[in-house]
């Protein structure tokens, strides 16, 4: 059944439908023009009898040669009767009883009857009485000529039946249909030949197109004619190239736009209308991950409610809507834009930006602004307050004096040491820190520092030791900048230990490095406060600091200055049990 559906089959069918058409409609016009012709020429033959017979029974009226010449001139199909009136009939050719048609009722014929009052010959075609049948062949024609003999009318009747027309038109059906049978046998070769000739190519151009569709664009169709099918498969070739090019354009083009969407900082979502997701990039899908993991395995919707709200909003609207979300702690901005399909809104993309940096970091500005008026609100008061204490002779005597110009003194010092401070933390913060390395003795440089605190570790009650390894190794570092880092972690143990309790540091081996822990017995730091001891300006305890005041500066910059070495600071705490900070410095710099 392959074949059928295929452009040879339909061509063949094609071709062999109308040759039948044809044959049968040339049949049908040739039997019909054979028949006509046939009939009439039997019409003409047997007026043309009649008309003799009728002149030779004038010529002899009385005698029996007329019957034997009419016998002789009839046709031996044909059958002749002559009636000298209508009462007087003479049946020549054969016996009345085997006649189809009996002489009276030719004689008495209204058609035919009007010969013996007219000098016409008269023909017609007649059935047979008692025969039904629609068949022409049995048909009789009948032909009546006038005799007039001895001044009365009479007429010659010569009849024939039409099935002799029978024989000659089975031949010539049987004729058209071999002509049929060989025009059919010649009409299906040429169909097969011609459609071979197109379909060969056709069949070539249905593989490549097939190998097109696997993505095999190179595939060419061999070009074999000038023709439309030449041109055709000319066509084919060129367009697999142009996809080729169209496809290798837009490969680029995605490629271009996943490089671009994945290297950008901020998340960014694409949905359809109906709240499909269509295209995400890294940060959007941890954005999900983060709200799937807040919302549960129960939730049902692809995205926050509060981003599938603006969607609607964006796509009844038309326009860009902004809001912001927290999820997870961080907080996130969301800006969603219509996409469009010509002139109506297809969809729309959303732009996820964290700005929980952003927020930190202005309320790091507003706390640090506030911090810095804090810590110099004090000092300026002192200043202003002993100044005009001075200025207004409340100090009498010199002793009181030099006093109020200590207290001045002190808190200038406290104002230039803050804002060294700052300078340094910014500058280490911006990234110009300086660091000039040296390979550095970590046992020497640890008791060095040590020592020089055991005076205020002996006024304030404090024990204050070192465990080093006799044999530590050579570290590079910026010694300056660790004993920066070192006397600011002793300073707050001393500070923050009370009276005999313990201070000691530590060093610890290992291969790549080496880590110092300072470890003090006081009252410990509570968990709250630990994420942030590290922030500019933030005490935990402002009151454990005894009376000695610090600027909240000191775990800021040490911070900066480990992180410049490429190391890492921390801190343990328990409450009423100690605090330990550790910081771990690596062997080699250079490489890091």
């Amino acid at each position: 059944m392959r074949i059928w559906r295929s452009v040879v089959g339909k061509l063949w069918m094609t071709i062999l439908l109308l040759v039948s058409f044809v044959l049968i409609i040339l049949t049908m016009l040739l039997l019909e023009f054979f028949q006509s012709y046939n009939v009439g020429q039997i019409e003409q033959n047997l007026k043309g009898t009649a008309t003799k017979i009728a002149r030779i029974v004038e010529v002899h009226p009385n005698d029996g040669m007329g019957k034997e010449i009419a016998i002789q001139l009839a046709d031996k199909n044909a059958q002749v009767i002559i009636a000298y009136n209508v009462s007087k009939i003479v049946y020549p050719t054969t016996d009345s009883k085997t006649l189809p048609l009996s002489p009276e009722t030719l004689v008495k014929d209204a058609d035919l009857s009007k010969v013996f009052s007219s000098n016409k010959v008269f023909e017609k075609e007649m059935t047979p009485p008692g025969n039904h049948e629609q068949n022409r062949y049995n048909h009789i024609i009948v032909a009546a000529a006038p005799l007039h003999i001895n001044k009365e009318n009479g007429a010659v009747f010569i009849y024939q039946s039409l099935d002799v027309l029978k024989e000659t038109t089975d031949k010539t059906t049987k004729l058209i249909l071999l002509a049929a049978g060989i025009a059919i046998i010649l009409t299906t070769f040429f169909a097969f030949f011609l459609s071979t000739r197109i379909t060969a190519p056709l069949r070539k151009m249905r593989e490549a197109a097939f190998q097109v569709a696997k993505g095999k664009f190179d595939t060419k169709v061999p070009v074999a004619s000038h023709d439309e099918i030449g041109e055709l498969a000319t066509a084919f070739n060129q367009m697999g190239k142009q996809l080729k090019f169209n496809i290798n354009a837009l490969n680029q083009e995605k490629e271009q736009l996943r490089s671009i969407l994945s290297s950008m900082a901020d998340g960014v979502l694409t949905f359809n209308r109906d709240g499909t997701i269509l295209i995400t990039n890294p940060p959007a899908e941890l954005f999900l991950q983060h709200w799937f993991y807040e919302q549960g395995k129960d939730s049902q919707l692809p995205a926050p409610k509060e981003m599938l709200d603006l969607l609607d909003q964006v796509i009844k609207t038309d326009k860009e809507q902004t809001s912001e979300l927290t999820i997870q702690g961080r907080t996130y901005v969301v800006i969603i834009s219509p996409l469009y399909n010509r002139d109506n809104v297809r969809g729309a993309v959303v732009v996820i930006r964290d700005m929980t940096e952003e927020r930190r970091l202005d309320t790091l500005r507003d706390d640090f602004i506030a911090n810095v008026s804090h810590e110099l609100r004090t000092p300026i008061a002192m200043l202003q307050g002993y100044s005009e204490a001075i200025i207004d002779d409340i100090a009498v005597t010199d002793e009181e004096k030099k006093e109020f110009a200590k207290i001045i003194y002190d808190e200038t010092l406290r104002i230039g040491r803050l804002v060294n401070e700052l300078l340094d933390l910014a500058r280490m913060e911006a990234g110009h820190i300086s660091l000039n390395l040296d390979m550095t003795p970590i046992q020497s440089f640890i008791q060095r520092v040590t020592y020089k605190f055991q005076g205020v570790a002996r006024e304030s009650n404090v024990l204050l030791s070192s465990e080093v390894e006799q044999e530590a190794a050579m570290i590079e570092m910026d010694p300056d900048r660790i004993e920066q880092v070192l006397t600011n972690l002793i300073d707050n143990a001393i500070r923050y230990t009370p009276e005999n309790g313990t201070v000691k540091v530590t060093q610890e081996e290992f291969e790549d490095g080496v880590l110092i822990s300072v470890t003090d017995s006081g009252t410990g730091i509570q968990d709250e406060d630990l994420p942030f001891v590290f922030e500019r300006f933030y005490k935990a305890d402002k009151a454990r600091t005894r009376g000695k005041s610090g600027t909240g500066l000191g775990l800021a910059i040490a911070k900066n200055i480990i992180e410049a070495h490429h190391g890492r600071i921390s801190v343990k705490s328990k409450v009423g049990q100690g605090t330990t900070f550790s910081f771990y410095l690596p062997r080699i710099q250079s490489t890091k």
